[in-house]
């Protein structure tokens, strides 16, 4: 996975991008301009570093390119997320076991 995914993913306008690409097969650039109420030139800025993020791919037909989500990359991304999750579920259940220990100390110790 890029190092700079969650770079290209912090800024509100790039995940409304990667969001709109996931709900299409593939928009053009000025299909993609037309969401938003700023310059082409800062949708472009904001294409290019999706790319460099392999969010996004771009296939030029014509005169018009045409950006497609990368699902490769939206699964790397996704695996992480899961591994990352699985390692807090095991420190958690690991943190409330010896909670539940020491609780069950506490009432032993008020019973006698």
């Amino acid at each position: 996975m890029p190092a700079d995914i969650f770079s290209a993913l912090a800024d509100p306008t790039r995940r409304k991008i990667v969001e709109m690409l996931a709900d299409n097969d593939g928009s053009p650039v000025s299909d993609i301009h037309n969401q938003f109420q700023v310059s082409p030139q800062a949708i472009s800025q904001h294409l290019k570093i999706l790319r460099e993020a392999n969010l996004v791919q771009v296939e030029k037909k014509a005169q018009q390119r045409i950006y497609r989500i990368n699902t490769e990359a939206l699964v790397e991304l996704e695996e992480w997320v899961l591994t990352m999750r699985q390692r807090w579920s095991s420190r958690l259940d690991a943190l409330d076991s010896v909670l539940k220990a020491e609780m069950e100390k506490i009432k032993n110790n008020h019973k006698e």
